[in-house]
């Protein structure tokens, strides 16, 4: 646990990395897998009158291993089109409980759909429950590369407190960091069951800039319906 520990504070305190380039505004993941779990996502962010989509088909291949795929989309000026491809694995490194707090492990890989461009990030997951109050943090690095861009490594961060009011409706309060993000907002968050070992998860969230010559407003929202 030790290891996991210094993991943490060794990438907070990284003073070669700058942060992630455009808007880290995005899900918050948490550090949790459940065994036989099979999802399908869609998830979209909207901010200056442009939109960027996601959809993902993923599944547990263990209790403690999730991957997924992504198509990645963007509607730019009224122009709608498949602009890259994502694969993504998380890693439960605790059993909830286990610690003061649960900790996980997740890595991308993005490609540039018509150009050779790549995007490798990994990110550690950290949660822990006060009562009916739950923090999660996600701390990123993550490394560009390939043709018409600067290959770098970056980091970036996002944070998210929720109040578990009921399993139906959770508010919450959002935080982002990256060299062209600074925002802060309110999120809403819950579960709607729709059978046995089914369920509908859905999040929706504003999130304001806290820097003027950043983005102003951007809007996330997400459906995942698990099976």
């Amino acid at each position: 646990m030790n290891k996991i520990k210094y993991a943490f504070l060794a990438t907070l305190l990284l003073p070669s990395m700058t942060f992630a380039d455009g808007s880290t505004i995005d899900k918050v993941y948490h550090p949790y897998v459940q065994a036989l779990e099979h999802e399908i996502e869609w998830r979209m962010i909207t901010a200056d009158g442009d939109q960027k989509h996601r959809l993902g088909l993923g599944k547990s291949l263990s209790d403690r291993l999730f991957i997924e795929g992504y198509l990645i989309a963007k509607d730019e000026n009224n122009n709608f089109k498949l602009d890259a491809f994502e694969l993504e694995a998380k890693w439960q490194l605790t059993e909830q409980g286990e610690y003061a707090a649960d900790w996980g492990i997740i890595v991308e890989l993005e490609k540039e759909r018509d150009d050779d461009q790549w995007e490798f990030a990994t990110g550690l997951l950290a949660e822990k429950e006060w009562g009916r109050w739950i923090g999660t943090a996600n701390i990123w690095a993550i490394y560009e590369w390939g043709d018409h861009i600067k290959n770098e490594l970056e980091s970036a961060l996002a944070l998210q407190a929720r109040y578990r009011y009921s399993r139906f409706f959770e508010p919450a309060v959002e935080f982002y960091a990256g060299e062209d993000t600074l925002g802060l907002g309110p999120s809403l968050l819950g579960d709607i069951r729709i059978g046995t070992g089914k369920k509908l998860h859905w999040e929706t969230a504003v999130i304001f800039g806290l820097d003027s010559e950043k983005t102003d407003t951007t809007w996330r929202f997400l459906t995942e319906f698990e099976f």
